[in-house]
């Protein structure tokens, strides 16, 4: 089962470990969806927040 997160430094905290980001993009708002070797944690932003975070994550980032 995935996890949702609500806070951005979770998940910048999360980002740094994972194995990659997937982008999902919908009408008003962005899913990054982070896999680790366990869990999948998904995160819920509007698209101008997601851009800024994705600038700041190291790992792969992979847009569906």
């Amino acid at each position: 089962m995935p996890r949702e997160i609500f806070d951005e430094e979770k998940f910048h905290e999360i980002s740094e470990y994972a194995i990659h980001c997937r982008v999902k993009r919908l009408k008003d708002i962005v899913k990054l969806k982070l896999r680790t070797k366990k869990i999948l944690y998904t995160f819920k932003v509007e698209p101008m927040t997601a851009e800024r975070l994705l600038k700041n994550i190291s790992c792969d980032i992979i847009e569906l």
